[in-house]
């Protein structure tokens, strides 16, 4: 890995990416059981479109993850003014009002468009933040990815440690973005509609903004074609409902926070991770989907 990112790094942006989008399409035709679940995943949520519309998304979306890849290599060189010649802000005022609250920021955010990119790029602005993280299976892997995506500032927050350590950053008044889109399983996923289909997710980032008090402001950085830039959009502040029931408040705060991803990706839909097993765990008694 060390090899393939320092080869990468040296290439120019523009050949970078072209030699993600070149090993994404490789990805695509070798790896059958991940375009299997991609596909079986679209059928799911977008029933309306044909099968043609559906593997032109997800042809775009290995593009993406290529893309993705030639960015994180090329990431420890980028400088603030760098990113800024191909990264805009968007919403910038959303994410600085619910700063300014001083009861932290939980930043809802999800693998949609260039998420490792987008915290690396809010750092080099100089507003660092937490990241809840799950380790990789490698400990030398996990240990190299994180230095690239701490370089300016950026901390890591494990799963294994997520309640006590946002609540920790919440209390100081910190920013810490939480991936909100992948399968989970009982009890610390709920079932909410994603797509129309009932979907367990986690409710920790509903039950800590509930405890806490912190903003949950949407943030995604998304490629904008038209522009051939990305864009860092951070949404308005979401609604966190409180009415002293602590399990209900959690599934309705969990369902409205992934209302708000499912929008942005029903705009973005060749930038999601559709390969990933999203609706894998069921409720009792419901047939699995794979």
């Amino acid at each position: 890995m060390w090899f393939f990112v320092r080869g990468v790094r040296v290439l120019p942006r523009g050949l970078a990416r072209a030699a993600g989008a070149g090993i994404a399409s490789v990805a695509y035709r070798a790896l059958g059981r991940l375009r299997r679940v991609g596909a079986r995943n679209l059928e799911l949520a977008f029933p309306e479109k044909t099968a043609a519309e559906q593997e032109a998304i997800l042809r775009s979306v290995y593009r993406n993850l290529g893309y993705l890849l030639a960015e994180f290599c090329k990431m420890p060189d980028y400088t603030a003014e760098s990113a800024s010649r191909f990264i805009r802000y968007e919403g910038l005022e959303n994410y600085l009002r619910a700063r300014e609250k001083g009861r932290g920021v939980l930043v809802l955010t999800g693998h949609l468009g260039a998420w490792e990119l987008s915290s690396f790029y809010h750092s080099l602005m100089g507003m660092p933040m937490g990241m809840v993280i799950r380790r990789l299976d490698n400990p030398l892997v996990d240990a190299f990815v994180n230095r690239i995506r701490c370089q300016h500032g950026n901390r890591v927050i494990h799963k294994d440690d997520f309640a006590r350590g946002l609540i920790a950053s919440m209390r100081a008044g910190e920013t810490v973005g939480i991936l909100m889109d992948t399968n989970m399983t009982p009890p610390q996923g709920v079932f909410v509609p994603f797509f129309g289909v009932q979907a367990c997710t986690a409710s920790g980032m509903a039950r800590i903004a509930a405890k806490t008090e912190a903003a949950v402001v949407p943030g995604f950085l998304l490629w904008e074609e038209s522009e051939q830039k990305y864009v860092l959009r951070f949404g308005e502040e979401l609604e966190v409902v409180r009415t002293g029931d602590a399990e209900q408040d959690a599934v309705v705060n969990t369902a409205h926070f992934t209302a708000a991803i499912e929008g942005y990706i029903r705009q973005y839909p060749e930038q999601w991770l559709w390969m990933h097993r999203r609706w894998k765990t069921r409720p009792p008694g419901e047939a699995g989907i794979y």
